[in-house]
């Protein structure tokens, strides 16, 4: 009788999966006009700011000095893996009438937005101090050490919390479409880009305002913003997937790892690829080629073309959906990737491009045009799929544990970042080059490096990161299966909870 049974319900599940061959969702939304504006908001704060100078400023203006930074990213990186995993553990656990995540981000944003403004302020607490300073150096430990674990909570929450604004996958890939699409019009990289022409100017000796000024008018005027649209979000969203009454354990949470097979391989992707070794490309251009060009101004507009692509791109992730698997699409994109970086290396080696202007940006320009062929695809499948693997985690053991999974996930990374952090800074030592050397004036052999550290070298030894993407076990048979029988349990969940509370009322 109970083979009978389990025959019957498989054989209705099966045609449940052929009639429903997206998934058990598609006609069902959850998340409101005023809330879809607000997530839209959301999104462009989290790039509404230049973090993407952090190393120039560092390098520029703060002056850390290479040995010493690597030092201080070897001890903040053991205390942010201590701390990974306690906080995990207490995130998981939290139980509220608000939710599981949400108490953090709003009791938090602000706060640490304050406490975050500080940093730009460092060059005006210790002016004109040298690489070595003890003061400072003590002040940026004690700061990253406090920013770290404030983070730790706001990180994790935030990521566990996107995922459970929806529990219909359609939805959750319509609203990060929309949202990476929208953004990139409303102005979300504005900030870099200015910061980009504002530190031309200042270079070139075309103005005559410090460069700290600069970076602290931008970094706070940023954050504010930022933490005034993130805030209201949080204040407007809620969480919609259910989660168990029972609160899992620590352990559970972080054997996640191996026994969510989904998270395993994302995990050992970014295991693989975290032995990169490379430098921020932006290096190549201002300390190659930025002495006498307004070089961030003028990659702007060779870039420019490109800007179209990249809207465009979108329009391809539906149809690349519905006809591929997001294992060939995740896999796909890599290699397309890797493939426009190793063409545009092979330009610039040819009779030494790279240290002639003109060629580069022009190669730049038709390099952008070709990377953001598959932009669209790239930015919503790399954001979905770790919500697929929660999902995923929720289908095969009955319960979701998004933070602490996301510490066992980081715990091996980080470790390892440790490490790598430590040896992109001695790289940069070891290849010559000179911290508060005039722009343009490092040696031959150190700009070759500083290209070849953008391209070929981070290419090569995160090679081995793409192997596990070709192994994600979710088709669309399979993923179309786990989203009707998540739908069937998160159902049985929610009668068994209101049974209780009407039974315990009589």
């Amino acid at each position: 009788m109970a083979e009978q049974k389990a025959t019957t319900q498989t054989t209705d599940i099966e045609s449940e999966i052929q009639s429903r061959k997206d998934n058990i969702y598609r006609s069902y939304n959850y998340v409101g006009t005023k809330e879809t504006i607000a997530y839209l908001f959301n999104d462009w704060s989290n790039a509404f700011n230049i973090g993407g100078w952090n190393t120039r400023f560092k390098w520029d203006v703060v002056k850390i000095d290479f040995g010493v930074e690597a030092i201080v990213n070897i001890f903040t990186g053991v205390w942010d893996v201590l701390n990974d995993i306690l906080i995990g553990g207490l995130v998981d656990s939290t139980r509220t009438r608000i939710g599981k995540f949400r108490p953090y981000l709003v009791m938090m944003q602000i706060p640490l937005s304050l406490i975050g403004l500080l940093y730009w302020f460092i060059p005006y607490f210790f002016p004109n101090t040298s690489g070595t300073y003890v003061p400072k150096l003590v002040f940026f430990f004690i700061f990253n050490v406090i920013t770290e674990t404030a983070g730790t909570f706001t990180g994790l929450a935030r990521g566990g919390y996107m995922s459970t604004i929806t529990p219909n996958p359609n939805e959750r890939i319509r609203l990060i479409t929309l949202a990476e699409l929208l953004t990139g019009y409303m102005g979300e990289d504005m900030p870099g880009y200015f910061m980009g022409i504002l530190y031309d100017f200042v270079t070139t000796g075309r103005i005559s305002v410090k460069l700290r000024t600069i970076f602290m008018c931008m970094g706070v005027g940023c954050g504010v913003v930022s933490c005034v649209f993130t805030f209201w979000f949080f204040l407007q969203s809620k969480e919609r997937v259910p989660q168990s009454i029972e609160k899992p354990s620590v352990k559970e949470g972080l054997k996640a790892v191996f026994t969510n097979y989904p998270v395993l391989l994302m995990c050992l992707s970014d295991f693989l690829g975290g032995f990169g070794v490379g430098t921020d490309e932006q290096n190549y251009w201002i300390d190659v080629h930025g002495s006498t060009h307004m070089i961030n101004l003028l990659k702007s507009v060779f870039g420019l073309v490109s800007g179209p692509i990249g809207s465009i791109s979108y329009a391809f992730v539906a149809p690349l959906r519905k006809r591929f698997s997001s294992r060939f699409l995740w896999a796909g994109a890599d290699f397309y990737g890797d493939m426009v970086t190793l063409s545009f290396f092979a330009f610039g080696m040819y009779k030494k491009n790279y240290l002639k202007v003109w060629p580069m940006l022009v190669a730049y320009g038709f390099r952008e045009i070709f990377a953001k062929l598959l932009f669209g695809v790239n930015k919503v499948i790399n954001a979905d799929l770790w919500n697929q693997a929660m999902d995923y985690c929720e289908w095969k053991h009955g319960y979701r544990m998004e933070a602490t999974t996301s510490v066992a996930r980081n715990l091996v990374l980080k470790l390892q970042s440790i490490g790598m952090n430590s040896v992109r800074l001695l790289v940069m030592k070891k290849i010559g080059y000179v911290q508060g050397a005039k722009f343009g004036t490092q040696d031959e052999r150190t700009k070759f490096w500083l290209f070849a550290l953008c391209t070929i070298v981070p290419f090569v030894t995160s090679i081995l990161g793409i192997i596990p993407k070709l192994l994600w076990p979710l088709s669309k048979t399979r993923e179309a299966q786990m989203y009707l029988e998540l739908a069937q349990m998160r159902n049985k969940r929610i009668n068994a909870y209101v049974e209780g509370v009407d039974a315990h009322k009589a």
